[in-house]
């Protein structure tokens, strides 16, 4: 569903929960974030989220894989653990057992990667497969990461390259073969937990992780929870291998022209910035990095661990006053 579809149908439901009479809901329906949030007791919330899609890629374990990557990343965007997941199944009669159980061992995969247990699910009849997790994970009340909260001076720090939006639409069409796409399906696979652990060293002040709605629909909307300005620097954002020729060879999917409609008009670009590479930053990604506005200040070290660890950091804009997004041509922050 597209953001502005999205908006109108849970627009109706945001009065029926008043905070005053649920306080210990600490992150719900008022906001755009990626979870929700209920503090059980003084030093410990529970995250709760759910996510599922159709197929992105052709081999069931891996789309089984990159489903659970995606749903429990909305923990890590919220500076939490996972803890229990349950599967949700929508699973086509006529599909052979050995692809289903493919899928759900795929899923599975992940969630023991991410130290959660997984203890279910539900699953019903559906001509299209579909599959997902519901995942709750633990923070603590004090240290919730939301989208909100961003503040002039920080730097903006992403932790993958974008562009898997274009690569799965582009296998789709058949414009491309599946073993070209392979460092985009490393990418969706790969877990946000090491990222997330090594941003909680760095004092986040918001955060976020780029799906659906691209990175600047996601940026958007940290931008207005955190009522600023976000400075980004297009020769500074990572792509994948191969996406600026998708791009020119206009592999993009549905969702980047409903982003485009529904947020174009709080975004101004630089003129040496062409239409493909705006496109591309309206793209909608699956199982995407987390986007964290982080204290300059904490910068340097950041980067140092995660080059320790193997976790890519990438510095690509800066939050100051105003409102909006701008996206500048610049290579450098």
């Amino acid at each position: 569903m597209g953001p502005e579809a999205l908006a109108q149908v849970l627009q109706p439901l945001q009065g029926m929960f008043p905070p005053e009479r649920f306080p210990e809901l600490l992150v719900g329906l008022a906001g755009p974030d990626d979870a929700a949030v209920y503090r059980v007791g003084e030093d410990c919330a529970v995250i709760q989220t759910a996510d599922f899609f159709p197929p992105v890629v052709d081999d069931p374990y891996d789309y089984g894989a990159v489903a659970a990557a995606n749903a429990l990343s909305d923990v890590y965007a919220m500076g939490g653990e996972p803890k229990l997941a349950l599967n949700l199944c929508c699973f086509p009669e006529e599909l052979p057992a050995a692809v289903l159980q493919a899928v759900l061992r795929g899923g599975a995969d992940k969630v023991a990667e991410a130290g959660a247990v997984l203890a279910g699910g539900h699953t019903v009849s559906d001509p299209v497969l579909k599959y997902g997790l519901s995942v709750m994970g633990l923070v603590h009340p004090a240290r919730i990461w939301t989208k909100a909260g961003a503040r002039p001076g920080d730097l903006l720090v992403l932790s993958k390259p974008l562009g898997v939006g274009l690569t799965t639409t582009a296998l789709k069409r058949r414009q491309v073969r599946a073993e070209s796409i392979a460092d985009s399906v490393a990418s969706m696979k790969r877990l946000n937990r090491t990222a997330a652990a090594l941003l909680r060293e760095a004092e986040v002040h918001a955060c976020t992780d780029v799906t659906g709605f691209s990175l600047l629909g996601h940026g958007l909307e940290m931008a207005e929870a955190g009522g600023v300005r976000l400075e980004l620097a297009w020769g500074a954002i990572p792509l994948l291998a191969g996406v600026r020729e998708l791009a020119r060879g206009d592999a993009f999917p549905g969702g980047t022209d409903r982003n485009q409609g529904f947020f174009s008009p709080r975004v101004g670009f630089d003129a040496a910035v062409g239409e493909a590479e705006r496109r591309i930053l309206f793209t909608p990604e699956t199982s995407g990095g987390l986007l964290a506005s982080v204290p300059a200040g904490r910068v340097p070290a950041l980067l140092e661990r995660g080059e320790r660890a193997g976790q890519g950091f990438w510095v690509i804009g800066k939050v100051s006053e105003g409102k909006g997004i701008e996206v500048t041509a610049d290579e450098r922050v």
